[in-house]
């Protein structure tokens, strides 16, 4: 079992160092729901967010379209990672887009998908700009199967694009060496993080988050959100959101000490 992270704030925090705080969205600022529609950011998290950027350097990396998760938090200080990273916005004109020329696979891609999965009660098709996402946790068991034969089909006939299992969902992504730990790296470059010898941390839930964890292992803190920790990198758990919020409330409390 990894160790609790709110037990260890002021060790992970470090002493005066700047932070740079790297934040996923589903399961991490909000619960995972059923509808991803349905996955708001909450009024208190918000305002943990809001008092958060006014002490550290912040960014959300998240699996979403760019545009659906940076409307979601809606904080402008905040930079954003779309796409698992290949989409990236934020403050003083910062931005950058990883794949552009995978685009026409993921439209042939998605259009042989929403075909092969028409006949599936449950499962639902969501296009981002640099992914292709297909949900089944409303699918019913017994056509599991069905869904991830068709999955690894279009997969397969498109040989420049990955499969990527996460939690009741598929997705098809660029085969690239671009992840969210790439995309992590570079904001702290961009950002002139990396120059101030800012200290990472990197908080997220899903599968993807991984790439992330490797990637600033050596620099920084890697957090797990989970309630039962299995295989990671991570070097922390926290088990759920609100966890989450409590400890970004303690990161907060601590740097008005300094």
């Amino acid at each position: 079992m990894l160790p609790s992270a709110l037990e260890h704030v002021e060790e992970i925090a470090g002493r005066g160092d700047q932070l740079a705080i790297f934040l996923d969205y589903d399961g991490t600022l909000t619960a995972i729901v059923n509808d991803p529609k349905e996955a708001l950011l909450s009024d208190s998290m918000r305002q943990t967010l809001q008092e958060l950027v006014m002490r550290a350097s912040v960014a959300v990396l998240s699996g979403r379209d760019l545009d659906d998760v940076r409307n979601r938090v809606a904080i402008e200080a905040i930079a954003y990672a779309g796409s698992h990273g290949f989409d990236i916005a934020g403050p003083r004109g910062l931005r950058r887009q990883e794949a552009m020329k995978f685009l026409p696979a993921l439209d042939a891609a998605e259009k042989e998908l929403r075909e092969k999965l028409a006949g599936i009660a449950g499962a639902v098709i969501e296009r981002k700009h640099f992914s292709i996402a297909a949900h089944y946790r409303k699918v019913n068991e017994n056509d599991f199967p069905k869904l991830e034969r068709a999955v690894s089909e279009v997969a397969a006939r498109h040989r420049e694009l990955r499969r990527m299992e996460g939690k009741k969902v598929y997705e098809l992504l660029p085969y690239t060496d671009w992840d969210k730990g790439k995309a992590a790296l570079w904001l702290l470059e961009r950002l002139g993080l990396e120059r101030l010898g800012a200290r990472p941390i990197y908080i997220g839930d899903d599968r993807t988050d991984e790439d992330a964890f490797r990637a600033l292992e050596q620099r920084g803190v890697g957090i797990l959100v989970s309630e039962q920790p299995g295989s990671t990198v991570a070097h922390y758990a926290l088990k759920n959101p609100a966890e989450v919020e409590c400890f970004l409330q303690e990161l907060i409390e601590m740097t008005k000490l300094e």
